[in-house]
């Protein structure tokens, strides 16, 4: 395996200028496809290594169960600085699965409590809650919005408000946000991604409710308001208004021109060589991975006798 075992573990640091540029550079909804896509390959591919870094270790702890030609020499020999990398592993990954674990409990967790406080709330697709506190946030499949919060905002930027939401519903965005949420957890350098994904996730629902309304400045306004008032949503894997990215960033782009829709931009400018840069490390930390772990397999089936 050598030192492409440890590649998938740093790789995610090639994302960063894509991370930074594809929040202005490219279309909202492109961008946060491509970054999800990009982290949770990446994700994937550390945590493998981290796998096979595991077993080489573990098979060189007294009293494990694995056979004991796993931990001859040989073995060691596929992985460098086998007794450091091998036993710093094991607990890294447990950490990565602990944090995973939690992330996707409070996710499960707070959707559940959600959807059992609209019990009985008339709508299907928009629940109104008698609540003083002003939020508004996507459920999957279902819109949750307080009389506080509309109270607080005019006719036009009441059906800003609805556009946006549905278009967060529409395109599934909790699933991007938990996806990049995880990805992060299971390696701290795609946190860049996560953040740019909380952002274009927001861009492509303003854009959305941009079209639906008809009118740019009024969602513009409708989030700059929302977000005065907003106290954001009971979880990061939850999508809503104005709860995350520079909500001024966000109102400067509608007050703009709407972003072009069309394809890559070209590998001469910076955005397209940040996302060839990006696919680049992604296509070798996939690669990377599979070679390590299809040489362990070869290396652990040679050494464990019959």
């Amino acid at each position: 395996m050598g030192v492409f075992v440890f590649l998938p573990l740093v790789l995610p640091l090639t994302a960063w200028p894509v991370a930074r540029l594809a929040e202005g550079r490219l279309h909202p909804r492109a961008a946060t496809r491509l970054l999800t896509a990009v982290a949770v390959v990446m994700a994937v591919c550390s945590t493998l290594c981290l796998a096979l870094l595991m077993v080489v270790g573990t098979a060189q702890l007294p009293g494990n169960p694995l056979p004991d030609g796993w931990s001859d020499p040989e073995v060691r020999a596929a992985v460098p600085h086998d007794d450091i990398a091998g036993r710093a592993a094991i607990p890294a990954l447990g950490v990565v699965a602990v944090l995973c674990g939690r992330a996707l409990q409070r996710h499960r967790r707070v959707t559940r409590l959600a959807r059992r406080a609209l019990t009985g709330l008339p709508g299907r697709e928009v629940a109104v809650l008698p609540d003083r506190t002003p939020y508004a946030y996507a459920l999957p499949g279902r819109i949750v919005v307080t009389t506080a919060l509309l109270d607080g905002l005019d006719p036009g930027e009441r059906r800003a408000l609805f556009a946006h939401e549905r278009a967060h519903v529409a395109a599934r965005h909790h699933r991007y946000l938990l996806a990049v949420h995880l990805a992060a957890r299971a390696n701290p350098f795609l946190r860049p991604l996560r953040t740019a994904v909380a952002y274009t996730a927001e861009r492509w629902a303003d854009e959305a409710a941009a079209r639906s309304v008809g009118d740019r400045r009024t969602v513009a306004r409708a989030i700059g308001r929302a977000a005065l008032l907003s106290r954001g949503t009971p979880a990061p894997t939850l999508a809503a208004l104005a709860a995350t990215g520079p909500v001024p960033r966000r109102v400067a782009a509608l007050l703009g021109p709407a972003p072009s829709a069309r394809g890559w931009p070209s590998a001469f400018t910076g955005a397209g060589l940040a996302v060839w840069g990006a696919a680049a490390g992604t296509l070798v930390s996939a690669m990377s991975s599979a070679n390590s772990a299809v040489t362990l397999v070869l290396i652990l089936r040679a050494a464990t006798p019959l």
